[in-house]
């Protein structure tokens, strides 16, 4: 069995020993971990999770990189540890998690996009948040902008059934809980705690996070079950997607057969028409068409009678 952890604030404040001390029980207890971080190679608990690996010599510990804002990241790491009870691999469960997050649509309704830098915004967008009582949607994922609230500016959604997860303070979640979720045909509504992180992350502390994820697990199950899987050639294990994220190997060719069909005849094709010029060297260089000085001194090579060879004290 596998789990799914994230590495949070108070547990950077920790001392690296105890960090350690920590990982290694979970190891011996799930067999398999699977840690989501910061695709910054700067992050602090991307670096301290790479010590930790380090430090334990652990190859069964999964460091995945996923740019999602907290609540997101949350919520992947919810639906992990739930497929983490079916008898999914703990290498299909890693790539798991890159193929579920682009089923995630997370954003925030901010009062200010001043200190935003996640998310490119424009400079009459900064001029606007600075009139007080403008309110600003912004998706971070999966496809980033921003606008102003309003009943006619609702983000694209997605096209299938999820659940709305709201988490925040300091700003009104009245457009969230009306237009955007009838908007987004959301089953249902969810309140939960807004992560630590998220205040540093969006850059403001008035703001409402939320996100629209599958909530349900056979849905979840399905999606994972019907990818291509191989096994790894180095450690073994199955897994999905192009690389083992335990061990780090790439997997070999992946190129789909009517791809690889396509490029086995182009091949043929010049090969084929490489041959009447290879052909034309080889008459080129036939006795017929060689020149009068090779055909003598190929005669004189011919008339030359073999010797045998002398042992060294014979000679």
């Amino acid at each position: 069995m596998s789990s799914v952890i994230t590495v949070t604030a108070d547990e950077l404040a920790l001392p690296l020993e105890q960090h350690v001390a920590r990982t290694s029980a979970a190891l011996d207890s799930f067999g398999h971990l699977i840690a989501l971080a910061s695709p910054d190679p700067g992050d602090p608990a991307r670096r301290r999770l790479h010590t930790v690996r380090a430090a334990l010599e652990a190859d069964r510990l999964a460091i995945v990189p996923v740019d999602l804002p907290p609540l997101a990241t949350a919520l992947l790491c919810e639906q992990l540890r739930q497929l983490a009870g079916t008898d999914l691999g703990p290498g299909v469960l890693a790539g798991a998690a890159r193929l579920l997050s682009y089923y995630l649509y997370s954003g925030a309704l901010l009062g200010s996009v001043t200190k935003l830098d996640r998310v490119p915004v424009t400079v009459g967008r900064h001029f606007k948040s600075l009139v007080p009582g403008r309110h600003f949607v912004v998706m971070a994922h999966p496809h980033p902008g921003v606008s102003e609230a309003g009943p006619d500016a609702v983000p694209g959604g997605p096209a299938f059934l999820t659940q709305l997860a709201v988490a925040g303070h300091g700003v009104d979640p009245g457009w969230i809980t009306g237009p955007l979720a009838s908007a987004w045909r959301t089953q249902h509504i969810r309140e939960v705690p807004l992560p630590p992180e998220s205040a540093r992350w969006w850059g403001t502390g008035r703001l409402v996070e939320f996100t629209a994820y599958i909530a349900d697990i056979g849905v979840l199950y399905q999606l994972v079950t019907s990818v291509r899987r191989d096994t790894c050639p180095w450690c073994g294990l199955e897994v999905i997607g192009d690389q083992c994220l335990f061990c780090s190997t790439r997997l070999g060719d992946r190129t789909r057969p009517v791809a690889a069909a396509q490029q086995q005849l182009g091949q043929q094709q010049q090969q084929q028409q490489q041959r009447p010029h290879e052909i034309g060297q080889r008459q080129q260089q036939s006795p017929q068409h060689r020149r009068p000085q090779d055909q003598d001194q190929r005669a004189r090579e011919l008339a030359t009678p073999d010797r045998p060879q002398l042992e060294p004290h014979k000679r």
